[in-house]
């Protein structure tokens, strides 16, 4: 996250469905947000529909802030940010969700408010409360099926601001208990196969012999080898020279 307390606000304006605010609450503290600001919820609060799919994070309905109007849910904030995923004829920046929550971090840092208002399910937000919003996020939807469901427009969101705390792992190798081979291990494991593999008459003719030898340690270089692997490899040769010389 981007700091003790410092996050935006995400506001669900006239939400439908519990259960679509349940997901949303799941949606946000699966990455680290707790802010929510509810909006004139069509079928009243609290609703125990939005507990139960809440699962555990049933603490962000229980400090949700519930408001009859978008001005009074965004009055405390310095920017707004509105999602939709379709134009909507007004001149307002529009930015992709990325970007939105890259600004979002500044602000938050430099100790401004900053909120983002969700749609209702059916219809998405209205143009007099987008016209309410100091931007636009636009999310690169399919144009021809340009629905998206509220708690997924959510999770999207929360996604872009925990990538901008840069606690992402992009990748990563799951090494269980093993470690990597050190170069001079694949030095030795090179030199083992290609000596086996000349008293095998592997590299003919002999005016390529250099050239195929240079392939095959830029093959080795190229193998990401554990020390277990490298083990398994000398054992594999072994044996197999074993079995040769016994005429099996």
């Amino acid at each position: 996250m981007q700091g003790d307390g410092i996050q935006p606000t995400f506001v669900l304006v006239r939400p439908q469905m519990g259960e679509n605010i349940g997901a949303a609450a799941r949606a946000m503290w699966n990455f680290g947000l707790d802010r929510m600001r509810i909006v004139a919820p069509r079928d009243g609060w609290p609703n125990p529909k939005a507990g139960a799919m809440a699962s555990g994070a049933g603490r962000l309905l229980d400090e949700a802030q519930l408001f009859d109007s978008v001005a009074e849910a965004v009055g405390d904030c310095a920017f707004v940010f509105a999602t939709t995923a379709r134009a909507r004829g007004l001149t307002k920046p529009v930015v992709s969700p990325e970007r939105a929550m890259q600004m979002a971090a500044r602000k938050c840092a430099a100790g401004e408010p900053v909120a983002v208002l969700f749609g209702p399910e059916r219809a998405g937000l209205e143009n007099a409360e987008i016209a309410r919003a100091n931007a636009i996020v636009s999310v690169p939807v399919n144009p021809g099926f340009a629905s998206l469901n509220l708690a997924q427009c959510v999770l999207l969101t929360a996604y872009e601001w925990r990538r901008q705390g840069g606690e992402i792992t992009h990748e990563t190798v799951e090494m269980a208990g093993a470690d990597w081979a050190r170069a001079i291990e694949i030095e030795k494991l090179a030199a083992h196969y290609e000596e086996r593999l000349e008293a095998a008459g592997f590299f003919f003719p002999a005016d390529k012999a250099e050239s195929m030898k240079v392939n095959l340690r830029n093959l080795w270089s190229r193998m990401a080898l554990t020390r277990a692997d490298v083990r398994m490899l000398h054992g594999i040769l072994r044996q197999m020279v074993r079995r040769n010389e016994r005429g099996g």
